[in-house]
């Protein structure tokens, strides 16, 4: 008997992950020890402290690291993460904010100004309402812990503004209490949850206007990928492959449960409507993985992450991933 490789692997346990999680999608090769995490955690013990040989990652530090030539991982396109963020722009309703052009002038908070949900956002503002990063007064801080910094390093150019609120305030308080304009961000801040005076989404109907937007644009935006320890693969070059393989599976899974009506795995009452609504709008494989129906999407972001300040240089889609995995056997 050959000994298998035994690897870590930290991901959220999301419904097309759950089956690498639980052995169901095995990887060729190896024992996986997994750890499912939030995302957040698993990025800031992949980027802080390279503690998982695979884990789930931001495609907005990963392309970060990239560009800087200093990864310590690398990707697969496997992207575990998909979300329209329209929905991810809360503004104070007393402030005159009636579009995205509105914000110009204005204080917006953020949790990291290089989490891939804001990178779209801005990207989206600046290409539909003329919002230039420039124009806006960032203030970071945690949404709901105060003391939350960047998860690596960033510098950006001398024209942004961006500053750090006092660490014994939260972005989510200071919503709340009007100190400031708005806020971008992944996760709705309590403020919003427990119906606080004068707080509202800028895209209320933001389902609406995200069926719009992959109407015109043909992008679900992408969000977090898998990265697998660089040194591992430069020692294992078939890895990449092998552990996408079982990720391609894993979702398969999932997509034939989201199908099911005789029994329903999710407790949606029409979950299965919703399945085909999904499909006629955006394609039978609407969460697509792989190099090449996503290429567009993927240059999309490397364009704005470039434009705003993150990408030490413009990178090239392919750079993010592990060659052998942007061009599968085909039979």
């Amino acid at each position: 008997m050959v000994a298998k490789l035994q690897l870590s692997l930290g991901v959220c346990d999301y419904d097309r992950t759950r089956a690498v999680l639980d052995g169901r999608a095995p990887v060729e090769g190896c024992d996986i020890v997994g750890v499912a995490v939030e995302p957040e955690e698993a990025f800031h013990r992949a980027f802080r402290f390279r503690e998982f040989d695979i884990t789930e990652m931001s495609l907005s530090s990963h392309t970060m690291m990239t560009s800087r030539g200093q990864n310590e991982y690398v990707g697969i396109p496997a992207f575990v993460s998909r979300l329209f963020r329209h929905s991810g722009v809360y503004i104070r309703t007393d402030r005159g904010i009636r579009s995205g052009a509105d914000l110009a002038g204005k204080k917006i908070g953020l949790p990291e100004y290089q989490i891939t949900a804001n990178v779209w956002i801005r990207g989206i503002l600046q290409d539909d309402f003329g919002l230039k990063p420039a124009s806006v007064q960032w203030r970071r801080g945690g949404l709901e812990d105060a003391g939350r910094g960047e998860r690596a390093p960033i510098k950006l150019p001398a024209d942004i503004d961006l500053q750090q609120i006092p660490d014994d305030r939260t972005l989510s308080g200071m919503l709340e209490a009007g100190e400031l304009d708005g806020l971008i961000s992944a996760r709705a801040p309590s403020c919003f949850l427990k119906g606080a005076p004068n707080v509202d989404r800028l895209f209320p109907k933001y389902r609406e206007t995200e069926a719009d937007y992959f109407r015109r644009t043909g992008i679900f935006p992408t969000m977090h990928v898998i990265g697998i320890r660089r040194s591992l693969v430069e020692q294992h070059p078939w890895l990449p492959v092998s552990i996408f393989k079982a990720f391609i599976k894993a979702k398969e899974f999932a997509m034939y449960e989201l199908g099911q009506i005789g029994h329903l795995f999710n407790s949606l009452p029409w979950g299965v409507a919703e399945f085909d609504d999904a499909r006629k709008l955006m394609g039978e494989d609407y969460w697509s993985y792989g190099f090449g129906s996503n290429k567009h999407v993927l240059e999309t972001f490397t364009r704005y992450h470039h434009e705003q300040g993150l990408s030490a240089r413009k990178v090239a889609p392919e750079e993010l991933f592990a060659e052998s995995s942007l061009d599968l056997t085909k039979i």
